[in-house]
């Protein structure tokens, strides 16, 4: 086993069905101690759909799969760092921070520091230590080159709580693409389960058995010259890049994703050369989490939150209304 490596585990069956996650894991990767994977699991390296399972005692549902994270031996707390922070709401309880673009959540191997992690430590002095010393707080994630918003709680009652709501797939999450192509239809749900990809690591893919359920809808808001689309999703589960791979489905890659984007660019040679330049070399996945729901973990009301999109988003999308 390499000092730094993401495991994942079967589909959790029938047999084990409320399980403990350390007995589960134990048994999944029969090499490594139970003690080890307790450490690993108090440290905040284990996740299901992007959401980290602390505590020992969680029960593993039917259907699930979950994501071992095995980091570098020697593996240094993250330091406070003056980074700024776009605050959205914050209390007692909680802080929404409007991620940009770039920002790695938390340190990780390649992304040892200028992460979320880094800025909340500096901002917030009393963050929650579920999550492992590295995850502070951390309840949810989005990828590094999506921008919006996120939840981050700050003492261990508001982490269990909200939680609690990611795996009930209660949270009303909203984004925004652009995609390549024209959706086909322009409204609609993509109802389609995802895995592994059984070709790269790296990747998920839409797959016909292990996978979990996963259900996007999405409307089609604008339609540029049929190259591209503006394209609204709300997210019934909460799957690993569930957005990116339902929109591969549809043939509709979002513009600037490198991992899933294949060989899409725009060819037509009506658009000026330098529109099209700009376009196909756009520098992240153009998507963007823009509301955020959730119950609040003390006044038990729903709160939602919402972030305008950000200006190389905007500037993407001024580009294509004038091709």
């Amino acid at each position: 086993m390499s000092d730094i490596d993401t495991y994942t585990t079967p589909m959790v069956n029938k047999d084990y069905k409320g399980q403990r996650i350390d007995k589960f894991l134990a048994d999944c990767f029969a090499g490594m101690s139970r003690s080890r994977i307790q450490r690993l699991v108090n440290e905040g390296n284990v996740t299901c759909d992007d959401v980290i399972i602390g505590d020992n005692a969680h029960k593993v549902r039917e259907g699930e799969i979950y994501q071992l994270l095995v980091p570098e031996a020697t593996d240094a707390e993250p330091e406070p760092e003056d980074i700024p922070l776009d605050v959205v709401y914050e209390d007692s309880d909680l802080i929404v921070v409007n991620k940009p673009a770039g920002m790695t959540v938390h340190p990780a191997p390649g992304s040892p520091n200028h992460t979320l992690v880094n800025a909340l430590l500096y901002h917030c002095r009393d963050l929650s230590g579920i999550g492992g010393v590295k995850r502070p707080g951390i309840v949810h994630r989005i990828d590094k080159d999506t921008s919006g918003l996120l939840v981050v709680a700050k003492n261990d009652n508001a982490h269990k709580f909200l939680c609690a709501q990611f795996a009930e797939h209660s949270i009303e999450r909203t984004y925004y693409a652009i995609v390549f192509g024209v959706p086909a239809p322009l409204k609609g749900t993509i109802d389609a389960d995802i895995g592994r990809s059984p070709y790269d690591r790296k990747k998920m893919a839409v797959v016909q058995k292990n996978g979990k359920h996963a259900v996007t809808h999405y409307e089609t808001l604008e339609v540029f010259k049929n190259v591209a689309s503006l394209v609204r999703c709300n997210l019934e589960t909460g799957r690993t890049h569930q957005i990116r791979v339902h929109m591969s489905r549809l043939g509709c890659n979002l513009i600037g994703d490198q991992l899933y984007v294949k060989s899409k660019k725009i060819t037509d040679k009506t658009i000026a050369e330098d529109k099209r330049a700009y376009i196909n070399h756009f520098p992240r996945q153009a998507l963007h989490a823009a509301s955020l729901g959730f119950v609040h973990p003390e006044s038990q009301q729903f709160k939602l939150f919402c972030s305008n999109f950000p200006a190389d988003f905007e500037n993407l999308l001024t580009t294509l209304r004038h091709i």
